[in-house]
């Protein structure tokens, strides 16, 4: 494992441990285990990474605010949510941009919560295209290994 992503596993695992505040390092440690993994360290396979988006079920994007999306900035975009939801302090934005498209967006995620045994936040995502913007909310809530399921 080089450094990056060392630290990046590091930081996501104390995230996951204080993103909540209820100290569950079992969770905290499968996040940054897959941390590498969804920022590109995984020596370039990106099959967990795919994993990872998969279990996000195309999460906001993958509704009326991703139509027009490719593969590609589609994957930019939930890639986007999963670090919102994962390790980023409520009301913090995270964006996107695609390079090839000029599609841009940015996600929010609100203050977590349980419900049951699982951690969930409610959160939001901008999509800006044309000078247009289509906006959609949600909530997802955290598996155990580390990766994030939309509630329906």
């Amino acid at each position: 494992m080089n450094i990056r992503a060392a630290l990046v596993a590091g930081l996501l695992a104390i995230s996951g441990c204080t993103t909540t505040g209820l100290g569950n390092t079992k969770v905290g440690s499968a996040a940054g285990a897959l941390a590498g993994r969804i920022t590109g360290d995984d020596g370039g396979s990106g099959k967990v990474a795919a994993a990872i988006i998969a279990e996000m079920n195309g999460g906001l994007v993958g509704g009326q605010i991703g139509a027009g999306m490719d593969e590609r900035d589609r994957r930019i975009a939930l890639e986007a949510e999963y670090r919102a939801l994962e390790h980023t302090q409520s009301g913090q934005p995270v964006t996107w941009k695609s390079d090839r498209s000029g599609l841009y967006g940015t996600v929010v995620a609100a203050q977590p919560y349980r419900v049951g045994s699982q951690d969930c936040r409610q959160y939001s995502h901008t999509v800006f295209a044309s000078g247009q913007s289509r906006n959609a909310r949600g909530t997802a809530c955290r598996n155990a290994d580390g990766s994030w399921t939309p509630l329906t």
